[in-house]
């Protein structure tokens, strides 16, 4: 990728990355996360690898016809992984293994669904085809990890693709330091842990204090054990933590 020098170039990158991920092609999106990593999501994700490309599925450019593979970070339903969705149409697996691959892979060139793999809703003994249909999620409304499960956490592209680093556009082309922090204390932006500290006063008080240098670092301790707060968002979406790092840096000076 060469240098982008302005707005105008990154804008011109996503959208070139947006038509070349095609909305309507199906793509298979496996979780790494760290809980379905554990439970063998890898190998997994290595069988889809095998059997698409033996197939001759991954060399299709047609969109009716090509099968895309993506690693993702966590769904969230780690108890039931490893989890694998089949997008566009949200098709929802559960608990994977390498032996059922060629059976996902059957379905996709049939248009099927694998049933046996389908969650099993436990109220009503129901099967659940669509990930938005599962309980767990029904109800949810992501925002942070809006997404997470959609785009490959070790990709940049992937991320510019979904309009990211848009911000940091906007900050160092539009707004002055202090315009950030307005920005900030106006939309009551606060910390996320027991004291709620305002960030834009936080930011602002760091930009007011004398030094040289001035630093940004990344508190990613997971204070509740188990609770994986931080982890989802810095495995899943690690470019939206680094852009909001960058921002806040560009902020204090």
């Amino acid at each position: 990728m060469s240098r982008l020098e302005s707005t105008a170039d990154l804008e011109a990158l996503r959208r070139r990355l947006a038509h070349e991920r095609d909305p309507n092609r199906r793509y298979v999106a496996v979780c790494c996360g760290t809980g379905c990593t554990a439970s063998g999501s890898r190998d997994v994700l290595a069988a889809f690898k095998e059997e698409i490309e033996r197939r001759g599925l991954s060399g299709r450019m047609e969109a009716e016809g090509r099968v895309d593979l993506r690693r993702t970070g966590c769904h969230g339903f780690c108890e039931q992984g490893p989890l694998v969705v089949v997008r566009p149409e949200g098709i929802f697996y559960r608990r994977v293994k390498v032996e059922d691959v060629p059976e996902i892979v059957d379905a996709l060139e049939s248009g099927g669904v694998v049933e046996r793999l389908l969650y099993v809703d436990p109220t009503t003994g129901e099967k659940v085809v669509k990930e938005e249909d599962v309980p767990f999620y029904r109800h949810q409304q992501r925002l942070l990890l809006a997404n997470n499960g959609r785009i490959d956490p070790t990709d940049i592209m992937d991320y510019i693709a979904v309009g990211g680093y848009r911000a940091l556009s906007k900050v160092l082309d539009e707004m002055g330091p202090e315009d950030v922090i307005r920005e900030i204390k106006d939309s009551g932006l606060r910390g996320r842990g027991g004291a709620g500290f305002p960030t834009g006063i936080k930011w602002e008080l760091c930009r007011r204090s004398e030094g040289d240098f001035k630093y940004v670092l990344c508190n990613a301790d997971e204070g509740d054990p188990g609770a994986f707060m931080d982890r989802s968002l810095l495995e899943g979406n690690p470019h939206s933590v680094l852009e909001g790092m960058i921002i806040g840096a560009y902020a204090v000076g």
